[in-house]
């Protein structure tokens, strides 16, 4: 559920407000001049590679306590789903309406609706003879055939016509005559060379998805003038026109309403009389746009009535956004509406969240209000994650005093479940001092000092309670490696895979990760590799086997968690190592690396998971190696490496593989065999090594950069260095893996873990197996794997 963000341009209501004049003028003159408006219109499309996008919109609402921002969430699936939907109800001959029929006899049941949005002819027809309840027999010319009317059919319902060659003369003589002109523009393409005509056919796959966005588009202008509208519904003393057919489509409260026999089926008028108008109508807009505009002040109220009227995409969207924007502010409150409508999956999330960031949730105004059960439940659960028990303490303490008499009977119950244990002396010190002052007099007196004291002496019987132990849902993986050896001969690189199984947090801030082996590598060992995740599959590529000249690799492979299984790929073109492989828009792009010990390279080759091969793109202004690259929105930045001379770079771009390099603002310190990971829309880059004068050192700075103004800031410096170490983000945390140390080239066998709110690095206990040149990725691993 990860998310691309983009801002809404503020010409966008100017440039709207032109398009429904075009598509005004459309409809009062015909389809003859399409061609000619479409060329002033620029359609607003927002795509990312999740199925759904999110618009972020500038204007801002009041209320009254707050400026709240509004964010318009988009299910890009949308067109596709509803079509798809539409189609089904056709062949069923679900609320058909119109009948067309031609001369050789063929007819053919429709929905007016969805005609209309594609054909001139049949939208003129409907605002002249349409009448409520009535089906509309259409008798169409010699012009139109069969066939060509099939194929139009075909295209309002799908956006393709798949017979484009196939009788050509009497698909196009049918199009000319029903005035649809996205169809006539399909044979445009087919003049083009047989270069483009290659190129068109991945744009024809784009194409329809692009014409099912604008015929959704022109049915949502039909209903904001009414066009053929054919139900009223009726909420709060207003009235809403729609079409029943797009109702049926997108809800099942509508569905049940108006294909069962219900009474409604046959009146004009709904009255919805629990249902508010506000949210009707942001509902409605729902249904014909795939588009909500969400905020925290209606989003309950707006999931309250999806559920009511069974609105899948708005529901949807809804929870889209709850799990996106949920906050150290908020997640409280979607924990308890969860609980109360029985939303299981929404509740986990929302309680993972508050484990996972208690100590920020346990300042803030709503922690305060939380029920003595509940909170007692967030106490004993063994994943909370916390830099120390005082934490929990301090959390206690807060919640108590908020209501002091109301809530000291409870306390001792809620001390319980701290785990005094569990902290050091200094911190201890703190708990004695607070606990006098919580105490009272009379029945009511507790003794917290004196069971604090006693479980923090002796500690306590039952062995869950030494520790916290954190599960996360996703693995951190670590592949291959080699270990550091003054003897090349004592070296061993190694075909381990490992994976975090859990988090343990001990006395203090003692931490470490519970490592557990996965299994091995199927072919060779293997060191300064690449990695990626794609479609919840490890993919492995490239690297050293040896420290000779041709031990460089070029074979690929790809990791099946659920089958437990390897499966050998076609080798890359290129042998490489000390390279990044990252994906991108369902392709896995290697980039640049070592061709051999002496050699680094310029070229970039992506794999196509559809056609199972690799081929060149756009190469590198310059060969580059122990780069670091992420992917952000489908786009790809690179920071630092080698150049040719083998000298570490300052330099940051973005990279494109039709378009090429866009450098971009450089770092503040020259790095290669470092990393970069994204952390809360920042790149984040730690460890390397830099120049020094003829030689290398480690490099401690770590720096982060911001892609929207393009600047660099730097952070907390590494507490030791780690060169060629593994990297990975794991719930809103950086984790920097193994590596080495330049000046003496001993192993950093130490994970750290940075954290962003307190910007600090905590050591993670030691790391398993060889830990130099190893990769890191995260990966959703069995159940069964991971007891």
């Amino acid at each position: 559920m990860d998310l691309t963000k983009n801002d809404l341009p503020k010409e966008w209501e100017e440039h709207w407000k032109k398009e429904k004049d075009c598509r005004k003028q459309i409809m009062e003159e015909g389809g003859e001049k399409l061609e000619e408006v479409k060329k002033k219109l620029k359609w607003i499309m927002t795509y990312n590679d999740s199925k759904i996008g999110i618009i972020e919109n500038k204007e801002k609402i009041s209320n009254e306590k707050e400026n709240e921002l509004i964010k318009r969430y988009h299910k890009q699936m949308y067109p596709i789903e509803i079509f798809q939907t539409l189609e089904k109800m056709r062949v069923e001959n679900l609320l058909t309406d119109l009948i067309l029929s031609t001369e050789d006899g063929q007819s053919f049941h429709v929905h007016s609706l969805v005609l209309a949005a594609v054909s001139s002819l049949i939208l003129q027809k409907l605002q002249k003879e349409y009448r409520y309840g009535k089906e509309i027999i259409l008798s169409l010319g010699s012009e139109v055939h069969g066939l060509g009317l099939a194929a139009v059919v075909k295209f309002a319902y799908t956006g393709a016509i798949t017979t484009l060659n196939k009788d050509k003369a009497k698909i196009l003589t049918t199009a000319q005559s029903l005035g649809a002109t996205r169809v006539l523009e399909l044979f445009n393409k087919e003049d083009d060379t047989q270069k483009d005509r290659d190129n068109n056919e991945k744009g024809r796959h784009i194409s329809a998805e692009y014409q099912m966005n604008v015929s959704l588009q022109s049915i949502q202008q039909l209903w904001a003038e009414s066009v053929c509208c054919d139900v009223e519904l009726f909420a709060e003393g207003r009235v809403f026109h729609a079409h029943r057919v797009l109702l049926t489509a997108t809800s099942h409260y509508f569905r049940g309403m108006f294909t069962t026999g219900m009474r409604e089926c046959k009146q004009k008028s709904v009255s919805l009389l629990s249902v508010r108008a506000a949210e009707l109508e942001t509902l409605l807009h729902c249904a014909y746009s795939g588009t909500l505009a969400l905020g925290w002040d209606c989003v309950f109220e707006l999931i309250c009535t999806s559920i009511q009227l069974q609105f899948e995409p708005a529901l949807s969207l809804c929870l889209n956004f709850l799990q996106q924007e949920i906050d150290v502010h908020n997640c409280l409150d979607v924990a308890s509406f969860a609980e109360a409508y029985v939303m299981p999956d929404l509740k986990e999330l929302a309680e993972d969240f508050v484990l996972r960031h208690f100590q920020e949730v346990s300042v803030t105004p709503k922690f305060q209000d939380l029920p003595a059960d509940r909170l007692l439940e967030y106490l004993k659960n063994n994943a909370l994650s916390i830099p120390s028990e005082l934490t929990v303490f301090r959390a206690v303490v807060t919640w108590v005093e908020a209501d002091p008499a109301g809530r000291l009977p409870q306390a001792e119950e809620l001390m319980k479940a701290v785990r005094f244990s569990l902290m050091t002396f200094r911190e201890f010190q703190e708990v004695r001092a607070v606990n006098l002052n919580m105490e009272c007099s009379g029945e009511g007196q507790i003794e917290l000092h004196k069971s604090a004291l006693k479980e923090f002496g002796f500690g306590v019987s039952n062995s869950v309670a030494q520790h916290r132990v954190r599960h996360p849902k996703a693995a951190l993986v670590l592949v291959g490696g080699d270990q550091l050896h003054p003897d090349i001969g004592q070296r061993f690189p190694s075909k381990q895979l490992w994976f975090a199984n859990s988090m343990r947090s001990g006395i203090g801030v003692v931490k470490e990760i519970e490592w557990r082996m996965l299994g091995e590598l199927p072919d060779l060992t293997r060191f300064r590799h690449a990695v990626g995740v794609l479609d919840g599959k490890l993919y492995l590529a490239g690297g050293c086997h040896y420290y000779g000249k041709a031990d460089t690799m070029k074979s690929a492979y790809r990791y099946d968690p659920v089958r437990d299984s390897w499966e050998r790929l076609p080798d890359m073109i290129e042998q490489r190592s000390n390279f990044t492989l990252v994906v991108s828009e369902n392709f896995l792009y290697a980039i640049g690396g070592d061709k051999d010990i002496n050699t680094n390279l310029q070229s970039v080759e992506k794999y196509s998971t559809k056609s199972d091969s690799w081929s060149f793109t756009h190469p590198l202004d310059q060969a580059l190696s122990g780069h670091a690259a992420v992917v952000s929105g489908a786009e790809i930045f690179i920071s630092g490496g080698f150049n040719c001379k083998y000298q570490c770079l300052v330099s940051m771009f973005h990279y494109h593989p039709v378009r090429g390099i866009n450098y971009l603002a450089e770092m503040t310190h020259d790095r290669a065999q470092h990393c970069m990971e994204i952390l809360k829309k920042h790149f984040y880059v730690v460890g390397g090594l830099c120049n020094l004068r003829e030689f290398y050192t480690d490099q401690m700075a770590c720096e982060m950069y911001e892609p929207i103004q393009d600047i660099w800031t730097v952070f907390t410096p590494l507490p030791i260095p780690h060169v060629g170490s593994a990297s990975a983000v794991l719930e809103e945390k950086l984790y920097i893996l193994g590596g080495y140390c330049q000046e003496d080239y001993s192993e950093a066998r130490l994970a750290h873990c940075y954290d962003p709110v307190t910007q600090k690095w905590q050591s993670m206990g030691k790391m398993p197996g060889p830990v130099t040149d190893t990769r890191g990725c995260l990966l959703d691993l069995p159940a069964h794997i991971r007891k």
